[in-house]
C-alpha cells in the first residue's frame, strides 16, 4: 500500500470528505494541516505545482489533486488500483 499525504486546512469540507473516503476504504491518510504552517504550506506548492487549493492528495510520489479529482478516480473504478499499484 503506498503512503497517502493529505494537505489541509482547518474547516474544509472537502478535506474531511478525502479524509472520509480512504477511511471508508480502510486507508490510512497522513494529514498534514499546511493552511498556517508556512514551511507545510511551502512543500505542499513545490510538490503540486503551485496548487493553493485544499485538499491537495498525493498517493505515493502521484499527485492526485483535490477532492474532486479523487472523486474522480472513486466514480471511475480506478482509485483501488492506484493505492494497490
Amino acid at each position: 500500500m503506498k503512503e497517502i499525504t493529505v494537505y489541509t486546512k482547518p474547516l474544509c469540507p472537502y478535506c474531511f470528505r478525502a479524509l472520509a473516503l480512504f477511511e471508508k476504504k480502510g486507508v490510512k491518510a497522513n494529514e498534514v494541516s499546511a493552511a498556517y504552517d508556512k514551511d507545510k504550506r511551502q512543500e505542499m506548492l513545490a510538490k503540486s505545482n503551485g496548487k493553493t487549493t485544499y485538499p491537495q492528495i498525493f498517493v505515493g510520489d502521484i499527485h492526485v489533486g483535490g477532492y474532486d479529482e479523487l472523486a474522480a478516480l472513486e466514480r471511475d473504478g480506478k482509485l483501488d488500483a492506484l493505492l494497490n499499484d
